[in-house]
C-alpha cells in the first residue's frame, strides 16, 4: 500500500516538474532591449563657398604686376574700379610708376585731390581705348580712347610709341582685355572731365 502511494507521489512530483519546464519553455526569459542606438550627430552643412572674384580682370593684373601701384591709386582716386572690371573688352597703355614720377612736381598730388576727382578720370581715360589690341595688331595707326580723342600708334622696327610715350612692356593680358606698360603719361589735348562710350570698338579707328 506504502509503495502504491510512494509511486503515486514520484508521478505528480514528476508530472509537476515536467509542467513547469513546459512553461519555462513556452515564456522565455524576457530579452533586454537593446541600448538605444544613438543617432549619429547631424552632419554640418558645409560652409557654402564664396564665389571667387575673376581675379583677372584688368584691375587686378595691374594691382598684381607690381610697377602699376601709382596707377590703381590713381584708378580707385578716381572711382573707376567698376568700369576697369566691366565686361569690356578694354585696351589700357598704361603709365608705369616710373612715368607718374616724371610728373612735373605737385602734379599727381593735385590731381589725387577729391576736388580733382573727374579731372583725374579724363586723364584716365586717355589711356583706355575699347576693344582689345594686341601687339601683333599694332601698326602705325590712330586708336580712338574712350574720351573720343585719337592716340597716335607709331611703330618703328621693334619700338611702339603712343603719343610719343614708348612701350616698354606688352601684352599683359586679363579677361577683360590686355594692358601694355608705357614710360610716360598721356596727357589730354583737350580738357577732358569724364570718360565717353564703354562700349568697345571691334577695331580701332585707323
Amino acid at each position: 500500500m506504502k509503495s502504491s502511494r510512494f509511486l503515486v507521489l514520484a508521478v505528480l512530483i514528476v508530472s509537476a516538474s515536467t509542467f513547469h519546464l513546459a512553461q519555462a519553455q513556452d515564456h522565455p526569459t524576457k530579452t533586454e532591449h537593446p541600448t538605444k542606438t544613438e543617432h549619429p550627430t547631424k552632419a554640418e552643412h558645409p560652409v557654402k563657398a564664396e564665389h571667387p572674384g575673376s581675379g583677372s580682370d584688368l584691375l587686378a593684373i595691374a594691382a598684381s604686376a607690381g610697377n602699376f601701384t601709382t596707377l590703381v591709386t590713381a584708378i580707385k582716386a578716381a572711382g573707376l574700379e567698376e568700369k576697369l572690371q566691366s565686361k569690356g573688352p578694354f585696351t589700357i597703355f598704361a603709365p608705369t610708376d616710373e612715368a607718374f614720377a616724371k610728373l612735373p612736381a605737385g602734379t599727381l598730388e593735385d590731381l589725387l585731390k577729391p576736388a580733382n576727382k573727374a579731372k583725374l578720370a579724363g586723364v584716365l581715360a586717355c589711356h583706355v581705348v575699347p576693344g582689345t589690341i594686341m601687339a601683333a595688331d599694332v601698326k602705325t595707326m590712330k586708336a580712338t580712347n574712350v574720351s573720343g580723342q585719337d592716340l597716335d600708334i607709331k611703330v618703328k622696327g621693334s619700338n611702339v610709341t603712343v603719343n610719343d610715350c614708348a612701350v616698354v612692356k606688352a601684352d599683359l593680358t586679363a579677361s577683360n582685355g590686355v594692358i601694355h606698360a608705357i614710360d610716360a603719361v598721356i596727357i589730354p589735348t583737350s580738357p577732358v572731365e569724364h570718360p565717353g562710350s564703354e562700349q568697345p570698338k571691334d577695331h580701332p579707328g585707323h
